[in-house]
């Protein structure tokens, strides 16, 4: 007996949703804050990093993952944006707060901020941050194209279709950008300079 593919409408409405009230909760906050095009943004991602760990058979915390890709550019916007923090720690620091309003432990909400902060590096071991390491490859595929031979195609065109992108990348350029001008030191600049804005205009997703 063959067991028949999900439709990918079913599987996308699936990776969308958040796990808990939690979850749904940090959805809300991130909405009231951020732009529609950085929403959009947070919730492809969220539906990225679940969708990736599930078919490569990762063992994640579902609402911790979703939680952190709700609130990870919460530092870009403007009553959090530190003037000397780089964005994704002072976006950490929001989804801290934010964590221990929702009852999470101390130790939890550190997590919640190692995976937020995580997501700015280069690359995130699985074995150090499963989480982090999620995080890390969904945005970078929405934010810069990266990787997005490790998706179906399929899925990718559904998410776009039913989250358009509608000029993120413009707009996550120009706020990046900023960082790196006023944060030299950060990983913000790092990317800059290693050709982020180039990549963004160049992003597969663009033309899905």
């Amino acid at each position: 007996m063959t067991t028949e593919p999900r439709p990918t409408a079913a599987l996308l409405d699936e990776v969308l949703a958040p796990p808990s009230s939690v979850a749904a909760r940090a959805l809300e906050a991130a909405a009231v804050v951020s732009s529609p095009a950085l929403l959009a943004h947070s919730r492809r991602s969220a539906a990225l990093a679940v969708d990736l760990g599930r078919r490569e058979g990762l063992q994640f915390d579902h609402e911790l993952l979703f939680v952190a890709a709700a609130l990870h550019d919460v530092g870009l916007a403007a009553p959090f944006d530190s003037h000397a923090e780089p964005f994704e720690r002072a976006g950490a620091e929001v989804a801290r707060v934010f964590a221990s309003g929702a009852g999470w432990s101390a130790e939890r909400a550190q997590r919640l901020v190692d995976v937020i902060v995580r997501h700015m590096w280069p690359a995130v071991s699985a074995d150090l941050d499963v989480e982090g390491h999620l995080l890390e490859r969904a945005t970078s595929l929405d934010v810069s194209g990266v990787g997005g031979d490790d998706w179906p195609v399929e899925l990718l065109g559904a998410l776009v279709g039913r989250l358009p992108r509608d000029g993120f990348g413009v707009e996550f350029g120009g706020l990046v950008s900023a960082q790196a001008h006023r944060k030299p030191g950060s990983e913000a600049a790092r990317t800059i300079r290693a050709g982020m804005r180039v990549r963004i205009a160049a992003n597969p997703l663009d033309r899905l």
